[in-house]
């Protein structure tokens, strides 16, 4: 009986694989990571596999990169080189919807503890601790590396489904973003026009913003260092315009290769016996109540501003605010412009959006620092 039920986890585990693979084919669903985190799940879940175990390649790619945080912190420094801070700089009041976008981490943290005091009522319910609910709720970071990092060192137990489910959700924003915004805006709302005042940010100041942040982030809270000065370092070869050969590489070698290897050193941790549980459901739904409570803290956010602003932001913005770059600006101007033909919201939704990265590396490194 016991190996009917292990072929059986097997091959779901197998059907799972081959659904990620078709999300990245077919659909195009995130296909840098979810392509080979699938095909990982294949390799790990044959039986006898040579590909994980004490010599196993899988294993030896986790243990020197996921284990120990470096291809997660690599891919910072890849995402530093590609974003160009510029739309943020212009208006640093972005800033504040970045901010106010991370409300659904804490809230699904929240949520994850409750869960806690279910279990002894129903049974299926999993007891989260304090440290696996910190690491599903950075799942509504929309930001696949801090998420990666934070479960890492929490929740190394988890890092399978998280993963999935933030690459899953990433993708999926276009889908989910939409409907929330709907829900808590009226069309005059999402018609409302904002100026933008295009000017050239100096070089001096794009070369001091990654150290800037750097340092104020480092000086209130040490443990973000690692996340916060990879993504600025990357940032900071970009826009000094002397090493373009780094940041190049930066941008395309060694965000392939790493990408590569994460994925499927991920794919690896998918063991059937530790991704087919209750808490596997329960992971991928909270993951999705963190990013509606994100979209929904940003957009809150904005309206509670226009209560106060002469020139009102158009609320949409404040989705904008996650750190699902660049899908969430597109889909804010999108959404604008079905409104209004007339309506250009993609420079302030970037700026917000640009802001959200920042804003989730902040928001993982203070559960790393209250937590830890």
């Amino acid at each position: 009986m016991q190996l009917v039920v292990d072929y059986w986890r097997v091959a779901v585990m197998f059907a799972i694989g081959g659904v990620l693979i078709y999300l990245a084919v077919k659909k195009e669903y995130e296909p840098t990571l979810l392509l080979p985190i699938g095909f990982g799940a294949i390799l790990t879940n044959i039986p006898g596999s040579s590909a994980i175990g004490e010599h196993g390649f899988l294993t030896i790619l986790y243990r020197a990169g996921i284990e120990n945080e470096l291809f997660p912190i690599l891919i910072f420094i890849a995402v530093g080189a590609m974003i160009d801070f510029g739309p943020l700089l212009r208006r640093p009041f972005m800033l504040f919807f970045g901010a106010a976008a991370q409300f659904g981490i804490f809230a699904t943290l929240m949520a994850g503890l409750y869960l806690g005091k279910l279990h002894g009522v129903a049974s299926f319910i999993p007891a989260f601790t304090l440290k696996q609910a910190a690491s599903i709720g950075i799942i509504g970071a929309a930001d696949g590396p801090t998420s990666i990092y934070v479960s890492g060192l929490f929740a190394p137990e988890l890092l399978g489904p998280i993963t999935v489910a933030a690459y899953s959700y990433m993708s999926l924003v276009p889908l989910v973003q939409p409907p929330v915004i709907r829900l808590l805006t009226t069309p005059e709302e999402r018609r409302i026009h904002m100026e933008y005042q295009e000017f050239a940010v100096s070089k001096a100041v794009r070369v001091l913003f990654p150290i800037m942040v750097t340092l104020i982030a480092g000086i209130i809270a040490p443990i973000s260092v690692g996340l916060i000065g990879s993504l600025m370092l990357g940032n900071l070869l970009r826009e000094s315009g002397v090493v373009d050969r780094l940041s190049k590489s930066a941008q395309n070698e060694l965000a392939n290769i790493v990408t590569l290897f994460l994925g499927i050193a991920i794919g690896s941790t998918m063991v059937a016996e530790r991704f087919l549980q209750p808490s596997t459901l329960f992971i991928i739904l909270m993951g999705l109540v963190a990013f509606i409570f994100d979209t929904a803290g940003g957009v809150i956010f904005a309206k509670t501003l226009n209560l106060f602003l002469k020139r009102k932001v158009n609320p949409m913005i404040g989705a904008a605010g996650i750190s699902a770059f660049p899908m969430s600006a597109r889909v804010i101007h999108k959404m604008g412009i079905e409104e209004d033909p007339t309506n250009y919201l993609l420079m302030h939704a970037v700026g917000a959006n640009v802001a959200g990265q920042v804003g989730s590396i902040i928001a993982g490194a203070m559960i790393l620092a209250l937590i830890h």
